[in-house]
């Protein structure tokens, strides 16, 4: 991403300077009037020319690292140490040195006069919306490390939750990907050394599932070529329409009406947006700016189309459950709960019931869902492949028995 120097002044009349990294000067622009400082002169740095071992995919900070950079965070504010040291000591001794040098450029930043939050929005890749917000929250109302702290427990039940739902979609994924690459082998090199076999012995007529299974295999080796160029055609087209804006909506719409996992991404959506979306509402976040954050991280397109929406119907003076329900994303004992929470004033502890309850039923729910697809797929793997195998032999017990018979 291009780096940009930019010189400005802040509120009070005091000229500074810096850089930020951004996708062009507008961004930049926008980004240092978000902080108080009105630019003067923004300028694109050159490019360093030259080998450079350096590479980079994606920000190279993890998940893990945000975690243990937050809890030690919220560990040193807490014993009271300034803001500037607690960075300082957590740049230099963090092994990742992409984060350190991230670290070292918010430290850096709030030395400048610049807010905590602030400092964070320099590096949107690495703190989202839903951070900064948070953490914006706890400067406002002194209480930084007990956002920390809640920011901590999110991001590892976020990573949880991430990590389920990754190995829900793998496995079957993963299974089926394997059973093609094993009856691709078998009908490529297996059959036809069987085929060459029987014609050296002379067998004559072969067996219906015989003869069947050596079509099929002179069928693929004739067509091999056309085969993989059309899934590569296919899979390439596939990558790129769930990637525009209706595509994505269909196939996130088609994931939550899948007959076993459709339930069980289900249970995951809520789970993550009661969880958001209470820890936002209990560190004092607005609820539309906290609608508008838990729509954006909800990791499904027509989830946040539909919080969206409820966002526009609050906005114009609704509440929360009767838009939640007339989207029918969510359970109605959820809406119900919400609902009650809103009435009670204390919906963000609601929400945060709603959140626990549904982690445990993801829990139990892709438990199920494993012991329920392994079976299926382990048959159907084996009745394909046992099948082949089975009418490659039928020729040889013939045989043997006629050798048997003389």
């Amino acid at each position: 991403m291009p780096v940009f120097a930019w010189e400005g002044r802040t509120r009070a009349g005091e000229t500074r300077r810096g850089t930020m990294e951004g996708a062009d000067e507008a961004f930049v622009l926008s980004r240092l009037r978000a902080e108080g400082v009105t630019p003067n002169k923004v300028t694109q740095q050159a490019k360093k020319t030259g080998w450079n071992m350096d590479i980079q995919i994606g920000t190279g900070v993890t998940e893990q690292d945000l975690v243990i950079f937050t809890r030690q965070f919220a560990t040193m504010i807490d014993a009271g140490l300034p803001l500037v040291q607690c960075l300082d000591i957590l740049s230099t001794q963090t092994d990742n040195k992409r984060f350190g040098k991230v670290l070292t450029d918010v430290k850096n930043h709030v030395e400048g006069g610049g807010t905590f939050s602030e400092a964070l929005r320099r590096h949107p890749k690495i703190f989202d919306e839903l951070y900064c917000n948070l953490v914006q929250a706890g400067e406002i109302g002194g209480i930084l490390d007990t956002i920390l702290n809640r920011l901590g427990t999110y991001i590892e039940k976020n990573v949880k939750l991430k990590r389920q739902l990754k190995g829900a979609m793998v496995y079957p994924a993963s299974v089926l990907v394997i059973a093609a690459g094993v009856i691709a082998i078998l009908l490529w090199k297996v059959i036809p050394v069987f085929e060459k076999m029987f014609k050296d012995f002379r067998a004559g007529a072969l067996p219906a599932p015989t003869r069947i299974v050596v079509k099929i295999s002179n069928g693929f080796l004739g067509a091999a070529p056309f085969i993989f160029g059309g899934a590569l055609v296919f899979a390439v087209t596939f990558v790129w329409a769930i990637r525009q804006p209706r595509g994505k909506y269909v196939w996130h719409s088609f994931l939550l009406k899948l007959p076993i996992m459709g339930p069980v991404l289900r249970k995951i959506v809520v789970a993550r947006f009661t969880r958001t979306l209470g820890t936002l509402l209990s560190s004092g976040v607005p609820i539309l700016d906290s609608m508008e954050i838990t729509a954006k991280t909800a990791g499904n397109v027509v989830v946040q189309k539909a919080l969206m929406a409820v966002r526009e119907r609050i906005s114009q003076g609704d509440s929360v459950a009767g838009p939640l329900m007339e989207t029918k994303v969510f359970p109605p004992m959820v809406v119900q709960m919400i609902g009650v929470g809103e009435q009670t004033g204390a919906m963000d502890t609601m929400l945060s019931k709603i959140a626990d309850f549904y982690e445990d039923e993801v829990d139990v729910a892709i438990a199920a869902m494993t012991s329920l697809i392994e079976p299926i797929m382990i048959v159907f793997l084996g009745g394909v492949v046992g099948g082949m195998i089975v009418a490659m032999y039928l020729p040889i017990f013939e045989i043997a028995g006629a050798i048997n018979e003389h």
